[in-house]
């Protein structure tokens, strides 16, 4: 009887992933996976060996191992370790620093047990560190379109060797305006490279590069790219205006997630955000595009060791983040379609986690979130944020289920637990225990109703119009109705006006903003030269001010008061009363020149004769001189030149003056002096000079 020989490790790896090379598989159950993704099954069949893939799954499938292992066959080949290096043999391009120092991160633990060595060519970081990297040797390098594509300018990073080219969230890419740096990119490598293409969807230009630069590709999708992201649970959230941030401390303290990530479109709603939140008593960091890369690299570190729970970022984070301990998202302001959506959610609930992706809904905006979740085709939850009574609650069953109070009692604990009962007793030992816990607590927000019953739709006619208007007075019979509770409106003034340009249209969402109001709350808005009134109900002035506080300051140089009364009303004209209204100006009508003329009562002109009686006019004798300018003005006459009797007796004149520089006259080339040109002088009896034309007339 032959006993068999018992399993290596090798085959055990290659049992679990028969189509995984077994370095590969190694680093795979050391990492704890169980079994593959679909999107990481799919890559690696053995009918895709060798060819180019357009890849499109959802955002936290497992790309980036998938291409990974499914570039494994060109970088390993039969061999289970790399030889040193001398040429890189992959390179890997992301959108962004962050995506591409995720997937660094993942590449070196699946490549490690293989001998794999990894650089990085990212923006932001010291060139001269990567150039060394990349001299040292590298199988894989992974970076920024911008970054590679300088280093292949500069000649610091050979492609000469490069086997596969793997363009991860292609779509974003192209969004960003990488185009030109891609194509540079992949026109720098050889031809006989194989191309993945990894995008969470395929525009037409993805498919466009895909045609132009892959060979025969073969498109894979995954059966999870037609239901978006199944383990994370989505919740719309309806909360009052101006409760904005109120409602994102109460969603975070009812959390039990680690570490939570708040989306907001700008920096300076981080910037808010994140001073409110450190104010409440939250480790919070922020992550936006004016930070470094070092200062984001501390950031995202901070969330992964559990310094800090919150992140406030901007959609710079929204792509190739990967935290495990991240299962809470909230969309402080509303994406602005559903790929941003789909993809800040997807930095929770990945590779089989659970997470919550939390939507913040004014009532009024509650018709687009629905327009946007099913495009998305998402199914949410509908409801409003924890109140402070839950929070309360929540909180003292977390203290009761707390495992240390169940926990043996240690023999070095025993003389201190018997001293404080015996000095202070059970109850106020408790009592200090239960103070203690509430004082690392950040106290919850109390947050005003809200109406979360769906909004009515108004039913059409059979001609398509709303409502029946058939029984409609007619507009001038129909009087303007009071608005609900204006009755008793309080004015309210800024301190802007339209000497500083001062539009209702900008002073409405500021005034809805900062003061947490609807447009319901707000009445008549009165621009005068230097300031403004403004209409609110009582209930909202009340709310307003107790938002901005006393101070009345609503932003940056703009302040509001309350006023005593209601203002003095502007003069109107009275449209009734038209009789002292001057009578309109007719507007003239344009001329045409076919049109008959009307006499108007005038004689033409006629030119009157020249009577018998008048005086002759004096006759005067030509003169060459003068004849030529047209002006009828009187001049006075100059006086004539001397000249010495000498001159005169040998027939000499002196010569006419140049309007050039003067000098000394003299004959033809005599000298700098002379006439400029070379013009004879004037002599008697010359020809008349000839009349000079006109100027053109201007205009």
């Amino acid at each position: 009887m032959t006993i068999p020989d018992s399993p290596t490790p090798e085959s055990l790896y290659m049992s679990a992933y028969p189509s995984v090379p077994s370095a590969l598989a190694e680093a795979l159950s050391n990492k704890g996976y169980d079994a593959l993704t679909q999107v990481q099954s799919a890559v690696i069949e053995p009918s895709l060996a060798g060819r180019d893939l357009l890849v499109s799954a959802q955002t936290g499938s497992g790309k980036t191992v998938a291409f990974g292992l499914a570039m494994a066959g060109e970088l390993l080949g039969e061999e289970d370790r790399l030889t040193r290096a001398e040429t890189p043999l992959a390179l890997i391009v992301a959108p962004t620093r962050e995506l591409a120092m995720q997937v660094a991160r993942e590449l070196i633990w699946l490549y490690g047990p293989a001998g794999g060595r990894i650089a990085t060519c990212v923006g932001g970081m010291d060139m001269r560190d990567e150039r060394k990297a990349l001299a040292r040797g590298a199988h894989i390098v992974v970076g920024t379109p911008g970054r590679l594509s300088d280093h292949i300018k500069r000649g610091s990073l050979d492609t000469a060797g490069i086997r596969v080219v793997v363009l991860d969230e292609a779509d974003e890419m192209l969004d960003m305006g990488f185009r030109e740096e891609l194509e540079h990119i992949l026109e720098g490598t050889p031809e006989t490279r194989r191309t993945l293409m990894f995008s969470a969807t395929v525009p037409k230009g993805i498919a466009n590069l895909a045609a132009r630069y892959q060979k025969d590709a073969e498109r894979v999708r995954t059966e999870s790219e037609q239901r978006q992201h199944g383990d994370i649970e989505y919740r719309a959230l309806l909360v009052a205006p101006g409760d904005e941030e109120n409602a994102i401390v109460n969603i975070v303290r009812h959390s039990d997630s680690e570490s939570a990530l708040v989306f907001c479109t700008t920096r300076a709603a981080v910037n808010k955000l994140m001073s409110r939140m450190g104010n409440r008593g939250f480790p919070v960091v922020a992550l936006s595009g004016e930070l470094s890369q070092k200062e984001r690299s501390n950031a995202l570190q901070s969330l992964r060791d559990g310094r800090a729970r919150v992140c406030i970022a901007t959609d710079v984070a929204a792509r190739g983040l990967d935290l495990d301990n991240l299962g809470l998202v909230i969309h402080a302001d509303l994406p602005r379609d559903p790929a941003t959506l789909l993809h800040r959610s997807g930095r929770t609930g990945r590779a089989g986690r659970k997470g919550v992706s939390a939507l913040i809904v004014a009532p009024k905006a509650r018709r687009r979130v629905e327009r946007l979740l099913g495009d998305a085709r998402i199914e949410a939850t509908w409801g409003t944020p924890p109140s402070a009574d839950e929070i309360n609650a929540l909180d003292d069953a977390r203290l009761l289920a707390d495992p240390s109070l169940t926990r043996p009692i240690h023999e070095s604990e025993r003389a201190m637990i018997d001293a404080l009962l015996e000095q202070h007793g059970a109850e106020q030992v408790a009592a200090a225990f239960l103070r203690k816990q509430r004082e690392g607590r950040s106290a919850p927000e109390d947050l005003r109703p809200v109406d979360t019953s769906p909004p009515k739709r108004r039913e059409r006619t059979e001609r398509g119009e709303r409502g029946d208007w058939g029984d409609r007075e007619p507009r001038e019979k129909r009087h303007k109705t009071e608005r609900k509770g204006f009755d008793d409106a309080v004015w309210v003034q800024l301190n802007v006006g339209r000497k500083k340009n001062a539009e209702a249209r900008w002073i409405l969402p500021v005034l809805c903003k900062a003061g947490g109001l609807s447009r319901d709350d707000i009445g008549a808005i009165r621009i005068n030269p230097g300031d403004t009134h403004v209409e609110l109900t009582r209930d909202a002035a009340a709310r307003f001010f107790e938002t901005i506080g006393e101070n009345g300051m609503v932003e940056k140089s703009l302040r509001a008061s309350r006023l005593d009364g209601a203002p003095p009303a502007p003069a109107r004209f009275d449209r009734e009363d038209r009789s002292d209204r001057p009578a309109p100006r007719l507007r003239k009508k344009p001329f045409d020149p076919d049109a008959p003329r009307k006499f108007s009562g005038k004689k033409p002109y006629e030119k009157k004769a020249a009577r018998d009686d008048a005086p002759a006019a004096a006759e005067r004798a030509p003169s060459p001189q003068t004849d030529y300018i047209q002006d009828d003005r009187e001049k006075p006459a100059k006086p004539a030149k001397k000249f010495s009797k000498v001159h005169a007796k040998d027939g000499w004149k002196p010569p006419m003056r140049s309007k050039g520089k003067p000098g000394k006259g003299g004959p033809k080339g005599a000298g700098k002096g002379g006439p400029k040109g070379g013009k004879p002088a004037f002599q008697k009896g010359a020809k008349p000079l000839k009349k000079h034309r006109k100027p053109p007339a201007k205009g």
